[in-house]
């Protein structure tokens, strides 16, 4: 299957159409954009550091049972303790965005209060 010929003035339109189109594509993302990013990658940070936190406890409670034959308390103790850590690292994350949230000049949203919320 050939393709119809076509005009040096239809090509040179096609191929301008067709780089525009990835120039528009490959365009660096705005700056809304990236501070989007920039949200969700803190986001992601605090749920690594809740299920680091936990993981890591769980981790070293299986290591001393499996020392000191205290099956399960050693497991049940470094979940509790993975709990605490992850919990003091989420909060130290958000603390520390909130700092830098006041020091850039950005006021937090304030979730309006409804009155039938009240009621509930």
């Amino acid at each position: 299957m050939s393709l119809p010929p076509e005009s040096r003035e239809e090509a040179i339109a096609r191929l301008t159409k067709s780089a525009s189109e990835l120039e528009t594509r490959n365009a660096p993302p705005t700056s809304s954009e990236i501070a989007g990013m920039a949200v969700a990658n803190q986001a992601w940070k605090i749920v690594a550091d809740l299920f680091g936190g936990v993981f890591l406890g769980l981790a070293a409670g299986f290591g001393a049972d499996w020392l000191f034959g205290t099956r399960p308390w050693g497991i049940i103790g470094g979940v509790l303790l993975g709990f605490a850590l992850s919990i003091y690292m989420a909060r130290r994350t958000a603390n520390r965005l909130m700092a830098q949230a006041k020091a850039a000049g950005v006021e937090p949203k304030s979730i309006p209060f409804d009155d039938e919320d009240e009621e509930r």
